[in-house]
């Protein structure tokens, strides 16, 4: 049984009490009521009281999280239909929910960037489509499919990067092209294929996580760029989980947050969930990060992907070429942590992949002591992705496994067997 399909969820709520400060941390567990007793006795250092049998309220020690807890970023109300999103743009001051019960909703998350991260970008994407086929005012299954179809195309233009986002929802529309059904079938297909895609994520993270982690050793000093954790996706997410797996094993990890200018995600995001989980971590501004591999501080870097191309080179967040090239310079291992449906087999190499440009008021908008960091009048450019060329990565880590060099052949293989949707 899946965690979409079980007849009880329940959000369980972690605050920190020895000073009653901090922020909320809502992990999200999905069981029956049978399970109760395994959940409570699996989070044995931690008390709880039920409310109504939906809602388990746990209190722990500050800085003590229960290692293994799903924190999902994304979740399904079954009850009042809408799907709740952790809002990014809060973070890290105050953690709150966000709704969507429209297809306008979430592509106004995806404009104003509430939602951001290749995976959780897609699982929302897909969510977006379900409700484009719900507010279709006809019972025409056709008709139904041609409105999602022009749904989708009004998100692309908002993130024409995100291959995952664009590969998950044309194959949603290639399955819905031949469903026989009724209308309000084929509304309930759509939403189907949106949980389903969800639980996939997380599943599909959990195994990168797991293969990342055995590169990974006792006492390592790791250096981390932009946002990949569950705040990124449905759960664990890439980089960051790789990171999270390797210390619930037992490996002492420290961790060198490079803040990620300029929205800053590593600072607002990552150091903020690695705080959840009780990783250490030192946040550093992302010029000193050539410092400390020259200064032999880190053992290994690790960042996300946005698009791969089919020779392996990585389209990430603004920042990761510097740092990749300052790692290669120094001799320091880099990995780009990926699912599958990040890479574009269609692009031989990632010169021909559209970039996205933001708006330069990411920029201007900085302020240092309450005022603005640039003149008045200033222009300025807000490049949101840069290419890494593959010839400086140590490896790719995958949910089939750890990729090396050559990687056009071994992506090329991974093609061939197929890979998860």
């Amino acid at each position: 049984m899946t965690a979409w399909t079980v007849t009880r969820e329940f959000l369980i709520v972690v605050l920190p009490i020895s000073t009653m400060e901090g922020t909320w941390v809502y992990y999200s567990f999905f069981s029956t009521l049978n399970d109760l007793e395994t959940v409570t006795n699996k989070l044995r250092f931690l008390t709880f009281n039920a409310d109504n049998d939906r809602l388990i309220v746990l209190t722990a020690p500050k800085g003590r999280f229960f290692m293994g807890v799903w924190m999902r970023s994304i979740l399904w109300d079954v009850d009042s239909q809408k799907l709740k999103i952790i809002n990014q743009l809060v973070l890290p001051a105050e953690l709150r929910y966000l709704e969507a019960e429209t297809f306008a909703d979430i592509y106004n998350y995806f404009r104003s960037m509430a939602v951001s991260g290749a995976q959780a970008t897609a699982v929302c994407g897909a969510f977006a489509l379900y409700f484009a086929a719900r507010e279709a005012e006809t019972q025409e299954p056709a008709a139904i499919t041609k409105a999602v179809r022009e749904a989708r195309e009004q998100l692309i233009q908002l993130r024409q990067t995100a291959v995952n986002f664009q590969l998950l929802t044309a194959k949603i529309l290639q399955r819905a092209g031949a469903f026989e059904g009724s209308a309000d079938e084929l509304r309930t297909f759509f939403l189907q294929e949106a949980l389903e895609a969800a639980e996939r994520d997380v599943e599909t993270n959990l195994a990168i996580a797991r293969y990342g982690a055995e590169l990974l050793h006792d006492g390592d000093e790791i250096l981390h760029h932009s946002s990949t954790g569950a705040l990124a996706s449905v759960d664990y997410g890439s980089a960051l989980g790789v990171i999270r797996i390797a210390y619930e094993q037992g490996k002492r990890v420290h961790v060198y947050v490079a803040e990620t200018r300029p929205r800053l995600q590593g600072s607002r995001l990552t150091a903020w969930e690695l705080q959840q989980y009780g990783i250490p971590y030192d946040l550093i501004v992302d010029s000193a990060a050539g410092h400390l591999l020259r200064a032999g501080k880190v053992d290994k870097v690790l960042f996300g992907a946005e698009r791969v191309a089919a020779n392996g080179d990585v389209i990430n967040t603004i920042g990761t070429y510097m740092l990749a090239l300052a790692a290669y310079d120094n001799g320091i291992p880099a990995y780009s942590a990926f699912p599958l449906a990040s890479v574009d087999f269609g692009s031989a190499s990632a010169e021909a992949i559209p970039l996205e440009e933001r708006e330069p008021s990411e920029v201007l908008s900085l302020q240092y002591h309450g005022l603005p960091v640039a003149p008045e009048g200033a222009r300025a450019r807000d490049f949101a992705f840069d290419v890494t060329p593959h010839r400086l990565l140590s490896g790719l880590i995958t949910e089939r496994g750890v990729l090396c060099p050559p990687f056009f052949r071994n992506l090329s293989v991974l093609k061939q067997f197929g890979r998860d949707e």
